[in-house]
């Protein structure tokens, strides 16, 4: 895997992906686009997000929409490095079981997303999730 970054003037840096998508993120306290600690925070709970509707649907879960609510907390002085992560996951279906959830949410944080496991390493990463019916 590779990226590139490259300066865009001021504390705006353009990333580009391997695989040709691109971010702006802005070391400026996130007044163009999110900063580098906003995006890290993003892919972690996109990263989980991924293996959550994944194991869902093989589970055969009507999911019809799933949103997790990221909260992290930062060391005080430089680097200010996260400390503590918490991902809230809300899962939207019909008749979608709690346990499905629970699991599926289990199974990303200790086996398959690799961003919090990875952040894991050195963050405290905890979790809760939620089942929502979907209907009027």
């Amino acid at each position: 895997m590779k990226a590139s970054i490259e300066w865009d003037g001021e504390q705006r840096f353009r990333a580009r992906s391997e695989s040709g998508h691109e971010i702006l993120m802005d070391g400026d306290r996130g007044k163009t686009g999110p900063s580098p600690m906003e995006t890290v925070l993003m892919a972690a709970g996109s990263c989980s997000s991924v293996d959550v509707v994944g194991i869902l649907e093989k589970a055969r879960q009507a999911v019809t929409g799933c949103r997790v609510e990221l909260s992290a907390k930062r060391a005080e002085g430089p680097p200010s490095v996260f400390t503590e992560i918490h991902m809230h996951f809300i899962v939207t279906g019909e008749d979608v079981g709690e346990h499905h959830v629970e699991r599926a949410v289990r199974l990303s944080a200790d086996k398959y997303c690799s961003v919090s496991i990875m952040l894991g390493h050195s963050v405290k990463v905890s979790h809760s999730s939620e089942v929502r019916a979907t209907g009027p």
